[in-house]
């Protein structure tokens, strides 16, 4: 029997950077019911919110490095980064990490990543495709392809059994309107 972990960020996880200005949250998922986790949960999740910041490096190039997104205005640009820890003693198998696209951010095209893992995408958190099997209905009532910047919702699942101790990451960017 094979067991499993879905994963689900809050909308209050991710809001927690916007509202109280902090640039991390940490998370621990309670997976008891799908792979007899203790009750604490095995996997832990810890998002952060950061910004690309240009920099002169020891050989006078310019360079980019990653520093915590204390202000951002509107037009600025946050890459999210969530990290999730196995603390268990066993492999946490079919993790998926779903993760709201901030409600005050639009996601950018093509800049979901994750090693190991299948991308998807939703418009509604229900039900998550390929960017090119998501559609919506215009105005006008008819079906167009949705746009990267309607994604209100991305899930990376993992192809592997994340093995105890072990950490793996995902990524998307997203600006704010």
């Amino acid at each position: 029997m094979k067991k499993g972990i879905s994963v689900s960020i809050a909308s209050a996880l991710l809001l927690a950077f916007a509202a109280a200005g902090q640039a991390a949250s940490q998370s621990t998922v309670d997976a008891t019911a799908r792979n007899d986790a203790p009750r604490g949960g095995c996997i832990v999740l810890k998002t952060v919110a950061e910004m690309e910041q240009v920099y002169t490096a020891e050989n006078g190039a310019a360079a980019k490095r990653l520093v915590p997104a204390a202000k951002v205005v509107p037009g600025g640009e946050v890459v999210w980064t969530v990290t999730a820890s196995n603390v268990c003693d066993k492999p946490a198998d079919k993790v998926a990490i779903d993760n709201p696209v901030p409600d005050h951010m639009r996601y950018v095209a093509d800049s979901a990543m994750g090693p190991g893992t299948d991308i998807a995408f939703s418009l509604d958190g229900q039900k998550f495709a390929a960017p090119e099997a998501l559609t919506v209905r215009g105005a006008d009532g008819a079906e167009r392809a949705a746009r990267a910047d309607e994604y209100a919702f991305i899930r990376w699942t993992f192809k592997n059994a994340l093995q105890p101790g072990s950490v793996a990451f995902a990524r998307f960017r997203a600006v704010v309107k």
